[in-house]
């Protein structure tokens, strides 16, 4: 950035002196929190309100125990941008329609502040917690500093950019006593909890082998060349921790496909299938994992894997994990199957779970698709054993999140747990990028015995300012 860009960065963010607040000046020194009354609303700021944050913002105002202070977002233009609808169809039509700012207000019935720099809200002690919607590389830096703040979080899944700033968000949430839920929401979804109740008292018999997919379409882009940003845009700090690069209109729209931003679909949506089926398996770090695939279906500008096999070993358990993004006859469930009494068709289901057990299988999916339990076929016909049909849990994901808070306890997406979980794509990218090395794991250290390249690839190097400081 030259002198001049950063003076109106400054600007722009009306507080000259945060340029030299990251990974710094929040470092080591917990802040006053305020005290909650017992029907005090918990005052918010949401940091990326583009698309899911927005979601999350409309999702907390509109339940009136808690107040969006602040909608923070690098874009400007997001401020002034009408709501998507695909991603307000839990939102009252006529504030589904509004800008997103004013529809937050009308939700909740007071404006929220804009800001394009959201240590603004760090700064701020009124404010009890933030909630992330940005891109994945963004994750840890906007957890950790917060936790520094004596805010808790809410972030998006997956919980990290790669495994060591993983460990480091844990540990920010236990050093200075925050609670941090990473939004997978099927843990908090009562369908879920009986599944994992049901499987925990060996109904289905001991699980040896569990099937996690991941298949549906999604197509390349072609390359596009460099340019300069929008001027609305501060492109620097969205780039943030990533390597410095100028900005592209595909890295911009298309982050979530290239591994300086994220790894893939692999981890930035499989993210759910891997929670709940570690969850389930009751099993946390893997001793192998290796994987192999590449980008075969369509050639463009992503440089993840559109097919992708990875096998994990655990105690008496094996896990494996199959992805194809050029799938059109898997189908992820809609809305009304996600709300009504329906299951899928499991063999085309595009995100469902296998748990292969001694005396049945349990077949789960996501978000609301409900579980069942086959046992064997009779007259070429399916036995089911037992079923519970699912709903979406957004609502009781946000309630967990503020219930735990207001009484000093752990989420049920717990930011470990969720760490715990995103190590198993991480450690598969690692595998996939080295061309599908077998790589030994240390549960102590979450490090490889084997292979010194996988362990260069555990942790990135961080731009300033954006970095987080090995001592959280």
């Amino acid at each position: 950035m030259t002198k001049l860009d950063r003076r109106r960065f400054l600007a722009r963010s009306g507080q000259a002196g945060l340029g030299a607040v990251a990974g710094t000046s929040l470092v080591g020194v917990p802040k006053p929190v305020r005290a909650l009354g017992a029907n005090e609303k918990i005052v918010l700021g949401v940091v990326g309100i583009r698309g899911r944050g927005h979601l999350l913002a409309m999702g907390f105002a509109l339940r009136g125990d808690c107040e969006i202070a602040y909608m923070c977002d690098v874009d400007e233009r997001n401020f002034g941008t009408a709501a998507s609808k695909g991603y307000m169809r839990f939102t009252p039509p006529e504030l589904g329609a509004l800008p997103r700012i004013e529809g937050v207000e009308k939700a909740q019935g007071k404006r929220p502040k804009a800001v394009t720099d959201f240590r603004r809200a760090l700064e701020d002690k009124s404010v009890d917690a933030i909630v992330t919607g940005t891109p994945d590389h963004w994750h840890a830096p906007v957890t950790v500093w917060s936790c520094q703040a004596g805010k808790h979080v809410y972030v998006e899944k997956p919980a990290s950019h790669n495994p060591w700033e993983g460990r480091k968000m844990v540990e920010a949430a236990r050093k200075y006593k925050r609670v941090v839920q990473l939004g997978t929401q099927s843990r908090s979804a009562p369908y879920m909890i009986k599944a994992k109740e049901y499987v925990a008292s060996g109904k289905i018999g001991d699980v040896h082998l569990c099937r996690v997919y991941n298949q549906k379409i999604w197509g390349n882009v072609k390359p596009v060349a460099d340019s300069d940003p929008p001027p609305e845009l501060n492109w620097d700090m969205w780039n943030g921790p990533a390597p410095e690069a100028r900005y592209n209109f595909n890295y911009w729209e298309h982050w979530n496909h290239f591994w300086r931003y994220s790894g893939g679909d692999s981890i930035n949506d499989s993210i759910h299938q891997y929670d709940l089926a570690r969850w389930l398996c009751d099993v946390r770090h893997p001793k192998s994992v290796y994987s192999v695939g590449g980008r075969w279906a369509e050639e463009g500008a992503f440089d993840t894997p559109d097919t992708q096999l990875a096998v994990y070993e655990f105690d008496k358990l094996v896990m494996t994990f199959e992805m194809t993004l050029y799938t059109p006859y898997m189908m992820l469930a809609d809305q009304e199957l996600r709300d009504s009494d329906i299951f899928p068709h499991w063999p085309q289901n595009a995100s469902r779970i296998e748990l292969f057990g001694t005396k049945a299988l349990m077949v789960v999916g996501r978000h609301g698709m409900g579980w069942q339990v086959f046992g064997r076929p009779h007259q070429r016909q399916p036995v089911v054993i037992d079923q519970m049909y699912g709903r979406w849990s957004d609502e009781e994901h946000r309630t967990d999140f503020l219930d735990a808070i207001r009484n000093d306890r752990r989420p049920n997406a717990d930011i470990e747990q969720g760490h715990l979980s995103t190590l198993l794509p991480q450690y598969a990218n690692i595998s996939y990028r080295l061309g599908g090395e077998k790589l030994l794991v240390d549960p102590k250290t979450e490090t490889f015995t084997n292979s010194e390249a996988g362990n260069a690839l555990l942790k990135r190097e961080y731009r300033e300012p954006w970095v987080i400081r090995e001592e959280v």
